[in-house]
């Protein structure tokens, strides 16, 4: 019976990649691309397409004006909608297959976490450009392979944290950057969403459009259910890093990029399950961060906050998540689109003037990038020591709480032997970075 279902499963998976529906309508054609690679900055890249819907489509609109040569997702039905946009694009249920064409630019990968890593090193070990979204991938130890592989490869990155690109995130960084502030050594950032609650199952059924055994990839079996899959991925730790790895990435930028922060010395945090599910990533959390001192900068206590959680006097500010530097001479708040000062009685505000040139868009320029082989904003040696240092957050949540003394260099915890299970997890067979 399992091989029946299993069958009829790859077939109505075919069928779709033939270009019929379950239904028995036909629909667009698909054809191989034959586009040749772009050979100046004037013509369009040739682009293969890991994950194709949720953020996977927002990066498609994002690098829409290139050739769309292939497309990849273990849906199906996903697949094929994103077919009915781009029908010259080739379509994979597996990224390893596309990654054998030889007519690839560069790809961009929009999976889950769990699976951000793998296809990232295969692509920059083919020689290929990408971008890939935040936290650029599951674990520590992955982090910091991509980036080895990209120095390694000489290639042009950008992870997926798309408000780098907004001008109000420029305009705080020259306030903090010109001193209105004084020194800073303390910075609280807060976001509060929520998780999903789901539930863990003895043994599941797939829909027939997707194929699981893909989806799990490197990460160890777990029996379907809904609440693992599309979005609510995030809310394992098998799959996922909760609140903190989906949203810290974008929120921690700002001070990351204001500051010229780096390695953490030492990450402790805290936090508790609130959801009515099984989930096993915290629904409210804090961790805290210190930074060593960089030239005649002061350290930084960096503090992240999620769920309910906030730091104390919060609610005076009005933000259900927000970024605030506190500095010698006042303070500063912060979130995507405003900013608001605060400064000392009898201070007066000197703010800058515009020095960061804007955006011409956080896809844009990784494309631009590649044709032109200059360095992007986000590129993965920047944004990976972000990441590394989102993780390490997780980390030290999962050894019960304990504050973790990091030496970023020999990419390893001092103090407590059991954190190196969590700074890099065990795959499952076949599927090894």
């Amino acid at each position: 019976m399992h091989e029946d279902i299993q069958g009829r499963r790859r077939f109505l998976q075919q069928a779709v990649l033939a270009g019929v529906t379950a239904g028995g309508g036909l629909a667009p054609a698909v054809q191989a691309a034959t586009a040749k690679p772009a050979k100046s900055p004037n013509e369009r890249l040739n682009l293969g397409i890991i994950g194709v819907a949720d953020r996977g489509r927002a990066n498609l609109d994002g690098v829409a004006s290139q050739n769309i040569v292939a497309l990849c997702d273990i849906d199906a039905m996903r697949l094929a909608e994103a077919a009915q946009h781009w029908p010259r694009a080739a379509l994979y249920f597996d990224y390893r297959r596309m990654l054998e064409r030889n007519d690839l630019d560069a790809v961009v990968v929009s999976t889950p976490d769990h699976t951000h890593a793998i296809p990232t090193a295969w692509a920059l070990r083919s020689g290929l450009d990408v971008y890939c979204e935040k936290p650029l991938a599951h674990s520590v130890w992955e982090v910091r392979r991509v980036r080895e592989l990209a120095k390694r490869h000489r290639a042009v990155t950008q992870m997926g944290t798309q408000i780098h690109a907004g001008d109000n995130y420029r305009r705080v960084v020259e306030i903090v950057q010109a001193g209105v502030l004084g020194k800073i050594g303390r910075v609280h950032v807060w976001q509060g969403n929520a998780i999903r609650p789901g539930v863990r199952v003895k043994d599941g059924t797939p829909p027939w459009q997707l194929d699981y055994d893909l989806w799990l990839g490197p990460a160890p079996h777990r029996a379907y259910h809904p609440s693992h899959v599309h979005f609510n991925w995030r809310y394992w730790f098998d799959f996922g890093g909760g609140i903190l790895a989906d949203m810290a990435c974008h929120y921690m930028d700002l001070p990351f990029w204001a500051l010229g922060l780096r390695d953490c010395l030492t990450v402790v945090a805290r936090g508790e399950r609130v959801a009515a599910g099984e989930n096993d990533v915290p629904g409210n959390m804090q961790v805290d961060w210190q930074f060593p001192a960089r030239g005649e900068q002061p350290p930084v206590h960096l503090t992240w906050y999620h769920g309910s959680w906030k730091p104390a006097g919060a609610e005076v500010y009005g933000r259900g998540s927000a970024v605030l530097f506190e500095g010698e001479r006042g303070r500063l708040l912060a979130d995507y689109g405003s900013r608001k000062l605060f400064l000392e009685p009898g201070l007066t505000e000197a703010i800058p003037a515009p020095s960061i040139p804007n955006s011409i868009g956080h896809h844009r320029e990784w494309i631009e990038a590649v044709k032109t082989r200059k360095p992007t904003t986000c590129n993965f040696d920047y944004s990976g020591v972000l990441a590394e240092t989102v993780l390490l957050g997780n980390v030290s949540y999962r050894v019960g709480g304990q504050q973790l003394e990091w030496d970023a260099r020999r990419l390893r915890v001092r103090n407590h032997r059991a954190a190196a299970q969590f700074v890099r997890r065990e795959y499952r067979k076949g599927w090894e970075l």
